[in-house]
């Protein structure tokens, strides 16, 4: 009995076996169909349901021709077989109870061409697809777009609720063209209405209401729709934000709109390390507030203690800042600051205190601006002894950021400049300092797996000669952030038996940068470093270089970790191996 039980027990299924082919397709459209269909892609999951399968073929006739209508072939002929049967002639009362193998078989045709490509009214300012034209390959994405670029032209001047009307799409099989005749319905021309909210907890309506700052009574905008959502965004107190216009325009032409959002948690704290050879471990940690006052107003508590294990003494900072969003307009945030800090250095060390209060301008979200008026007094003693300064400054700050990704760039740009005028009170000289920080990527292959980066520093210092300047304002070269293989800002100006920092800075930095893996990549750079006791480097500038190799592994939204290895190339400030690890690209 128990032999007669094993033998009436069906056998294991197996998943069946399943082949497309797509005769007179191109390879593109034939790996569109394949990775379309739901049948491959229930055979690559290993479906053994004869159901599941049978299920998956209907859906592929309306899937697979609909991606054949994409690419702009009209006549299609779709069998989809299932151990010889078709898919579409089984009755679904009695489908299969198991399927061995299913072929699917994909007639595209002829490649249809527009002969009426038409669309209507659009406005003055409207660019519609190009290949949307008598006698240009036609496809249903082509009309998709050209439908898409007409109503947006609409929408930009106003008309929110711009709609399709009748539309006449016709295929002539015969000659393998296609009509298409589009009308659109434009609607009246409205402005902004009312924003309400919905979702808020601690932060207040009102504030949410001030900082998306919806232009109430002008013409409608989708742009200005997206800078209310950003406004809010950029805050950090939210953690969503999606901004929803009503379906219908009030009576009076003003069009509602809903700003949707969530809250995040509060409070966040951060660490933060960096190890290099000679100036040993650097800590950090960051303790933020996102909505201090209900308000969403930013207060950010941040401490550095360096130099752990290093060749100098240990150093830090602490600070506090506190932003407050749209106090003076829309996009400007007002925010004030304090820093203490105690420096120890190579060539020198300072004790500073400094106060400011300053305005943020946001332009986008790559590009944005600061000013602020900063008064600070410093004790600091370098080559040229025991000095005080007092100074009020006015940093002018700007960064544009067009890179693709802040922490592992593959390509784009990024600028960063300042320029600080200072007034020295006391014994302090008055002057201007400037640097600017460009950095450029560029990708050798589709995927980023081979990146080509650079880095341009420069910096300045006029109106005040070097013995008059405080030493956090000169310019230093060495280390992580200038020219690996030499120690932090080892290279300055002699003077006499010590050294001080320049007036002028040029650092320039490559590096090659090659992916071995999906998670591994690996680095080789150059960097060289040039400090005068001039206003501007010349060709009797002290210089060094340095190159080394480096190894990546990428840990996701924080960037890779990094660890490099240098050696000097150039230059008198040091003769032996550095190493830095840290978390994200170098630059």
């Amino acid at each position: 009995m128990a032999a007669l039980a094993f033998l009436m027990i069906p056998p294991a299924a197996e998943a069946a076996e399943t082949v497309l082919t797509a005769p007179g397709a191109p390879d593109a459209v034939t790996d569109r169909l394949r990775a379309a269909s739901a049948v491959l892609a229930a055979s690559n999951a290993k479906v053994e349901g004869a159901q599941e399968l049978y299920a998956a073929a209907l859906s592929d006739y309306r899937t697979l021709v609909q991606v054949l209508y994409d690419a702009g072939y009209f006549s299609p002929v779709v069998s989809i077989r299932l151990d010889g049967r078709e898919a579409a002639e089984i009755s679904s009362i009695s489908p299969p109870q198991q399927v061995a193998k299913v072929a699917i078989t994909v007639e595209p045709g002829r490649p249809f061409r527009f002969r009426t490509a038409r669309i209507a009214p659009v406005t003055q300012d409207t660019e519609l697809p190009p290949d949307f034209a008598p006698g240009r390959p036609a496809s249903t994405a082509v009309i998709r777009d050209a439908g898409a670029a007409a109503r947006d032209g609409w929408r930009r001047a106003g008309y929110a609720k711009v709609a399709v009307g009748q539309q006449r799409i016709t295929a002539i099989h015969p000659s393998a063209e296609l009509d298409a005749d589009i009308r659109l319905l434009p609607g009246r021309q409205l402005r902004f209405g009312k924003l309400y909210v919905t979702g808020e907890d601690r932060v207040r309506e009102a504030a949410i209401l001030r900082i998306a700052g919806i232009p109430t009574g002008e013409i409608y905008d989708p742009e200005t729709v997206k800078r209310l959502g950003a406004r809010l965004r950029r805050t950090g107190a939210f953690k969503s934000v999606s901004i929803v216009e009503s379906e219908t325009a009030n009576a009076d032409g003003t069009l509602d709109f809903t700003a949707e959002v969530q809250e995040q948690l509060p409070r966040r704290i951060t660490f933060g390390a960096e190890v290099q050879s000679r100036s040993g471990v650097n800590l950090s940690a960051v303790w933020l507030h996102r909505n201090l006052f209900g308000n969403a107003e930013r207060l950010r508590l941040e401490a550095d203690v360096r130099n752990i294990g290093g060749d100098q003494p240990i150093d830090g900072l602490v600070s506090a800042r506190l932003d407050m969003p749209a106090r003076l307009g829309r996009d400007n945030n007002v925010f004030f600051l304090t820093e203490l800090e105690r420096i120890e250095r190579l060539h020198y060390n300072m004790d500073r205190f400094l106060i400011g209060v300053g305005i943020r301008r946001t332009k986008s979200d790559q590009l944005f601006g600061e000013a602020s008026l900063t008064l600070s007094t410093a004790r600091a003693t370098d080559a040229f002894g025991d000095r005080d300064f007092n100074l009020l400054s006015l940093p002018l700050h700007v960064q544009l950021d067009k890179r693709d990704s802040t922490n592992n760039a593959t390509r784009g740009y990024f600028v960063d400049a300042t320029v600080t005028p200072f007034t020295g009170f006391g014994q302090s000289a008055s002057g201007v300092a400037a640097k600017i920080d460009t950095r450029a990527y560029l990708s050798l292959s589709e995927s980023g797996s081979i990146v080509l980066a650079g880095r341009l520093q420069l910096g300045s210092v006029v109106g005040a000669s070097l013995s008059e300047i405080s030493p956090d304002l000169l310019f230093y070269s060495g280390g992580a952030g200038t020219v690996r293989g030499h120690p932090y800002q080892s290279l300055g100006i002699p003077v006499g038996t010590d050294v001080a920092g320049g007036r002028s800075i040029l650092v320039a930095s490559a590096e090659v940068r090659a992916k071995v893996t999906e998670k591994i990549g690996v680095v080789g750079f150059f960097d060289y470093g040039a400090v005068d006791s001039s206003a501007f480097v010349g060709s009797g500038a002290e210089s060094h270089s340095g190159a080394g190799i480096g190894l990546r592994y990428d840990i996701g939204a924080f960037g890779p970790i990094r660890f490099d290895i240098a050696a000097p190339v150039s230059g008198t400030t040091d003769d032996g191996l550095q190493f830095y690890l840290g978390i994200g690209q170098s630059f």
